[in-house]
C-alpha cells in the first residue's frame, strides 16, 4: 500500500556541497554527538534516578529501554523520510523533538513522566540521526574529503559512548542527573539556529510514499528490539521474549516482500546487492554488540569492585576516548596511503586483543596495566576501525538513496547495542549464579565472562571482514601486520604515559573524599 505525495515545485535550487564545509561537520557532529551521548550519559546516573524518582529495580532499565525502543523502530522511517521530504527539513524536525523531550525528562517528577520523554527522545533521534550522515555524504565529496569527515564522525560513533560516560559522572557528581538532560538543550537550540542557514537541503522527492513498508518496518524493528529488551530482563525463554521475536520476523519478512514491488521502497533492497556494504554492515553490529557491552559491564566492575564513584569510573575510559578521537588525525592519510581494508583489519585487530585482555580481570586487578592498557588498545582500534567500515556502509551509493544508506548503518549500530547486552547479560546473569565465592569475587567473575562474549563477537566481526567484505587478501593482510607493528612502536611510550595521568586524576579525586556508589 502507498499513498502519492503532492509534487511541490522547489524554492531553492537543492545544494550538494556547502559553502563552508566545516561549519557543516561541526553542525552534523554537534547533533550526532547529542544522540550518541543520550544512550550512555544515563548509565552512571542510574542509581541517582532509581532514588529521586522511586524506580522498582525491573523498571530500573526502561530508562535505557525506552530510548532504545523508538530509536531502533523508527530508524528505517526516518532515513526514507529524509530521502522523499528533504533531509535537512526532517533533520530539524527531529533535533528539536529531541530538544524538546530532553527538556521534559529534566523536568520529570516520577517514573512515567521521565520514561514518556525518553520514548520520544527515541523518536527525535530517529528521525535525526540518518539525516546526518546522509547530509554528511552528500556534503563532503568522494576521497580525502570524506575520508575525513568520516573519521571525525565514527570517532563520534565510537567516543561518544564513553564520553557520555564521563559527562554523566561528572553531572551526576557535582550537579544533579538532570543535567544530563539538560544539556541538550542549548546545543539543540543551537543547531536549530544554524542549520537553516548552513546545512544543505534536498528537494523534496515526488510520488508515492511507501506506507505498508512504513508500517511494517516499524513495527518489525519495535518487536524486534523490544525481543532484546526483554530477553536482557526476562530470558530468552519467556513467552514475551518469544512472541516479540515471533513477531518481528514475520513483520520484516513481510516488509522484504513488499520492498520486492514498492515502487519507491523505504528501505532499496539494492543496497544489499553490494558484498562490500553488506559485510560492513553486518561487521558493524558486532563490533557495537561488543563495545556497547563493554561500556556497560566495565562500568559496573568499576563501581562494584574498585569502588570507584560514578566520576571516577567516567574518568577511566578518558584514556579510551582521547586515543579515539587523536585516530581522527591519523585515519585519513593512512586510508590514502596503504587503502581501507588494512587500516580496518588492523583496527579490529587491536580491538580484538585490548578485548582479550581485558576480559581476563578479576577482583584483585589494578586499573592499571589490567583495565588502561586494554581501553588504550581498544580505543586506537576502534578509532582505525570504524571510519573505513562507515565508509563501506555508504560505498556507491546514488545520492537518492544516501538517506537509507544512512538509515542502515544506524539500524545496524542500534541492533548491534540491544543484540550484545540482549545476549551478554544471560551470560553475565549465569557466570554470577554459579560463582560461589564473595559478592565482590561473582561480580568480577561474571564481567569477565560478559567481557569474554564481547571479545568473540569482534573475532565474528573480523571474520565477516577478511571472508565477506574483500574475501582473503595477502596484500592486505601483509599491510595490517606493517601498520600494527609501526603503531605500536610509535604510540606505546606517550600512551604509557597519558595512562599516568588519568591514573592520578582518580587517584586524586578518591583521595577529595568523593562518595562511593553502589553499582549500576
Amino acid at each position: 500500500m502507498s499513498f502519492p505525495l503532492p509534487r511541490r515545485v522547489p524554492t531553492r535550487r537543492a545544494t550538494t556541497h556547502a559553502s563552508n564545509p566545516n561549519l557543516v561537520l561541526g553542525l552534523i557532529l554537534a547533533a550526532y554527538l547529542m544522540i550518541v551521548l543520550d544512550v550512555s550519559v544515563i548509565i552512571t546516573a542510574l542509581p541517582e534516578i532509581h532514588t529521586a524518582l522511586h524506580f522498582s529495580s525491573a523498571g530500573l532499565s526502561w530508562v535505557q529501554n525506552a530510548y532504545a525502543l523508538t530509536f531502533g523502530g523508527l530508524l528505517l522511517l526516518g532515513a526514507r523520510a529524509g530521502d522523499i521530504l528533504g533531509r535537512r527539513r526532517v533533520f530539524m524536525v527531529g533535533i528539536a523533538l529531541f530538544s524538546t523531550a530532553s527538556l521534559l525528562a529534566g523536568l520529570a517528577q516520577s517514573a512515567g513522566w521521565l520514561l514518556t520523554a525518553r520514548a520520544v527522545q527515541g523518536v527525535g533521534a530517529a528521525l535525526a540521526a540518518p539525516s546526518t550522515l546522509a547530509l554528511l555524504t552528500t556534503t563532503f565529496r568522494e576521497g580525502t574529503e570524506r575520508t575525513r569527515a568520516l573519521a571525525w564522525y565514527s570517532a563520534v560513533a565510537g567516543g561518544g559512548g564513553s564520553a557520555g560516560l564521563v559527562l554523566g559522572g561528572m553531572l551526576t557528581d557535582w550537579v544533579s542527573w538532570r543535567w544530563g538532560m539538560f544539556i541538550n538543550v542549548p546545543v539543540g537550540l543551537l543547531v536549530m539556529y544554524l542549520a537553516p542557514r548552513h546545512l544543505p537541503e534536498t528537494e523534496p522527492r515526488p510520488g508515492r510514499f511507501d506506507l505498508t513498508g512504513a508500517i511494517t518496518s516499524t513495527l518489525g524493528m519495535t518487536a524486534v528490539v523490544y525481543g532484546f529488551v526483554s530477553a536482557a530482563s526476562t530470558g530468552w525463554g519467556d513467552r514475551v521474549t518469544v512472541a516479540s521475536f515471533t513477531a518481528g520476523v514475520v513483520l520484516l519478512v513481510a516488509f522484504i516482500l513488499n520492498e520486492m514491488r514498492a515502487e519507491q521502497p523505504i528501505t532499496p533492497l539494492r543496497l544489499f546487492a553490494n558484498r562490500e556494504r553488506s559485510g560492513a554492515y553486518l561487521a558493524r553490529v558486532l563490533v557495537v554488540g561488543g563495545m556497547f557491552s563493554m561500556f556497560f559491564f566495565l562500568t559496573q566492575f568499576l563501581q562494584g569492585v574498585l569502588d570507584y564513584n560514578p566520576l571516577q569510573a567516567g574518568l577511566a575510559f578518558l584514556p579510551m576516548t582521547a586515543v579515539m578521537f587523536s585516530m581522527v588525525q591519523v585515519v585519513p592519510r593512512l586510508t590514502a596511503r596503504i587503502g581501507a581494508m588494512p587500516v580496518l583489519l588492523t583496527g579490529l585487530t587491536f580491538a580484538l586483543t585490548g578485548m582479550l585482555w581485558i576480559s581476563r580481570l578479576s577482583d584483585t586487578t589494578a586499573f592499571f596495566p589490567g583495565i588502561a592498557v586494554p581501553l588504550v588498545l581498544l580505543g586506537s582500534g576502534m578509532g582505525m576501525a570504524l571510519t573505513p567500515l562507515t565508509a563501506a556502509g555508504i560505498a556507491g551509493v546514488a545520492p537518492n538513496d544516501a538517506g537509507a544508506a544512512s538509515g542502515i548503518v544506524n539500524v545496524a549500530q542500534q541492533l548491534g547495542g540491544s543484540l550484545g547486552l540482549g545476549i551478554l547479560v544471560t551470560v553475565f546473569a549465569s557466570a554470577q549464579r554459579t560463582d560461589g565465592g564473595s559478592t565482590t569475587h561473582a561480580l568480577a567473575h561474571a564481567v569477565s565472562s560478559a567481557l569474554t562474549g564481547s571479545a568473540i563477537l569482534l573475532a565474528l566481526a573480523l571474520t565477516i571482514v577478511l571472508t565477506v567484505m574483500h574475501g582473503v587478501r595477502i596484500p592486505a593482510l601483509a599491510a595490517a601486520a606493517r601498520l600494527a607493528r609501526a603503531t605500536a612502536t610509535r604510540l606505546a611510550v606517550p600512551l604509557i604515559r597519558l595512562i599516568v595521568v588519568f591514573q592520578k586524576l582518580i587517584n586524586h579525586d578518591k583521595t577529595s573524599g568523593g562518595a562511593c556508589r553502589e553499582p549500576v
